[in-house]
């Protein structure tokens, strides 16, 4: 692990200071090597599938590790998208003349070295890969031992393309061993890494804050909330809350709680709990919403702070506007958190005061990614208030340094 972060510390000096053009030459050379290698993808691929099923994986699991085709064209296709994306390294803002006559503005500068702890998905090898290099930064993978061999193929094909692209082949390094002990030495060696950004499961994430000395860009829970207004176009509601808990159960921007205000009640949720039991969903509510809902069971207060990634769903009905946001401060995990209504006033009281990365008016709480959000690509979704908030893409992947020009302007 030491000298993954001597390597990695060397070509991370090198990274930031290489321009554009070569930086984008290399994400293409990786995708044109991986496209030439998608055999070997999978049958190394195949090696994890099989030792995966032997150790009892999840179906859910094992199709998070499976590569096919067709997953393998979607990250050639997301290294061509990040090289299109515009560079945010050396971008200069907010420059502006002092009464002295320097001028004092702000440029943007790559975090240096990034360490990445990811399960499963071996996807995530290479947009990971594509994210930091484009944002001038070195990195070190650390993926699931479930993924070993995946991992080390994808691994190859990267360091071959910046190996041809005329950059250091040590830019991207993936950790070999799966011992576990190389995760507790990755997120305290301090002296190498500048920042760690950990991908998965709540048990992990929870790990790696607790025992890291590096800062950690990162989101434990995703309790997301919609919240129906007694101004809201009911057409508009039953649409955003339907899709904001079904289109997807198991991902981090679903809707976990509805609320709804108590005068509007009756209209939305009887259509709404229909919708629901016709998609399988389980719905938990307040003793005001299981009167209405033939069929519901009584939410418990466990209800409030559970992050389901399934097809259950919390209901509470409130008194209004005031109650909702208290209660999605109280109970709400900083992620993301939507109002339906056609009140003016209400939207901007609840975008100014829910206190969450991402905050929406009249849309689903699906749209909280980095791809939505037109970052191109993320790393991860950070609910934390420094140094990145919400989607984290490249941008979120540099910081910010002050600069001074001045032509032999001496203080007085």
């Amino acid at each position: 692990m030491n000298n993954l972060g001597l390597k990695a510390k060397k070509a991370g000096r090198e990274i930031s200071r290489t321009e554009s053009g070569k930086k984008n030459s290399a994400l293409l050379k990786i995708a044109e090597v991986i496209e030439l290698s998608v055999d070997k993808l999978i049958a190394e691929n195949a090696k994890d599938l099989q030792a995966g099923k032997a150790n009892g994986l999840d179906a859910a699991m094992l199709d998070r590790l499976a590569l096919t085709p067709k997953n393998i064209l979607s990250m050639t296709e997301g290294l061509k998208q990040v090289a299109a994306l515009p560079d945010p390294v050396g971008e200069i803002t907010d420059l502006s003349y002092r009464p002295s006559g320097i001028q004092v503005g702000q440029m943007r500068v790559p975090l240096g070295v990034i360490g990445i702890i990811y399960e499963s998905r071996p996807n995530v090898t290479v947009d990971a890969a594509a994210l930091c290099l484009k944002s001038g930064n070195a990195c070190i993978l650390r993926g699931g031992s479930e993924s070993i061999h995946s991992n080390q193929a994808i691994a190859a094909c990267i360091a071959k393309g910046l190996s041809e692209a005329g950059l250091p082949t040590e830019s991207v390094q993936i950790v070999a061993t799966t011992d576990r002990s190389a995760v507790g030495e990755l997120i305290t060696m301090s002296q190498y890494v500048d920042v760690i950004v950990p991908r998965g499961g709540k048990s992990l994430i929870e790990r790696i804050s607790k025992d890291a000395t590096i800062p950690v860009i990162k989101h434990l829970d995703g309790i997301c909330h919609v919240y129906i207004d007694d101004k809201a176009d009911i057409a508009k509601a039953i649409t955003i809350a339907v899709n904001a808990k079904t289109h997807r159960y198991g991902v981090c921007n679903a809707m976990e709680t509805l609320l709804v205000a108590e005068s509007i009640a009756e209209k939305v949720l009887p259509a709404l709990a229909e919708q629901y039991l016709e998609k399988g969903v389980e719905l938990r509510g307040c003793p005001k919403t299981c009167a209405l809902i033939p069929g519901c069971s009584t939410a418990t207060e466990e209800d409030w702070l559970t992050e389901y990634l399934a097809p259950i769903l919390s209901i509470k009905i409130v008194d209004g506007l005031n109650e909702a946001i208290e209660h999605i401060n109280h109970y709400g995990s900083l992620h993301t958190d939507a109002i339906v209504t056609e009140d003016y006033s209400k939207a901007r009281r609840f975008l100014r005061e829910v206190d969450s990365s991402s905050v929406m008016v009249n849309a689903s709480t699906r749209f909280a990614d980095g791809f939505e959000y037109g970052l191109g690509a993320e790393i991860g979704i950070s609910t934390d208030k420094l140094h990145a908030r919400g989607p984290v893409g490249l941008k979120g992947l540099t910081s910010l340094k002050y600069i001074v020009l001045g032509d032999g302007h001496i203080r007085h």
